[in-house]
């Protein structure tokens, strides 16, 4: 039973999830990205293209794909579906002025065959920001519960501060690891 034990956590920790974060310009993409890193968040221009980062979480090689959210980038962002395990996508809790608009590309995302069935966080960012709309009242405006056809999760956050981060990985590890 102890050499058991020893191979199923040697396959645990060579477990590699590969997700997809997505969301409109300005969201906070990056930073998310960047505060998981442990990396300096003072200083982040905005993402003409794509970054990727490899991160360890709970066992889990995590190579995460941070796309920029800018009208002109999102045509190209099918081309990194392909093998996506979870979906990332994160919204600017203080935009109200975008969040029809991040609902709609969030609602492209959920009809694409290549994403179908990938469980689904959505980051409710910038939460430290007074004029910030709680998670469910974005959940609300999202029709988050309209959505039956995958798993998801809606985790108020701070990228600045960190708050929620830790339990919106958490979250979507447990979820892609109990598919």
């Amino acid at each position: 039973m102890g050499l058991l034990n020893i191979i199923r956590k040697i396959k645990k920790s060579e477990k590699e999830l590969r997700i997809l974060v997505l969301g409109l310009d300005n969201a906070g993409k990056t930073t998310i990205l960047k505060a998981l890193s442990n990396e300096d968040i003072n200083q982040i221009a905005p993402t003409h293209g794509f970054n990727i980062k490899n991160l360890q979480h709970e066992g889990f090689k995590l190579n995460v794909w941070d796309v920029g959210g800018q009208e002109k980038l999102r045509e190209y962002w099918s081309n990194f579906y392909e093998n996506t395990d979870a979906l990332v996508f994160v919204i600017d809790s203080s935009d109200q002025m975008r969040l029809e608009e991040g609902g709609k590309e969030l609602d492209k995302l959920l009809g694409e065959a290549e994403l179908k069935k990938v469980p689904l966080l959505v980051f409710a960012n910038k939460q430290d920001l007074v004029q910030a709309l709680p998670a469910d009242e974005i959940s609300d405006s999202l029709k988050l519960n309209k959505i039956t056809d995958r798993q998801w999760s809606i985790v108020a956050c701070s990228a600045k501060t960190q708050e929620g981060l830790q339990e919106g990985m958490e979250w979507l590890i447990k979820t892609v690891q109990d598919k």
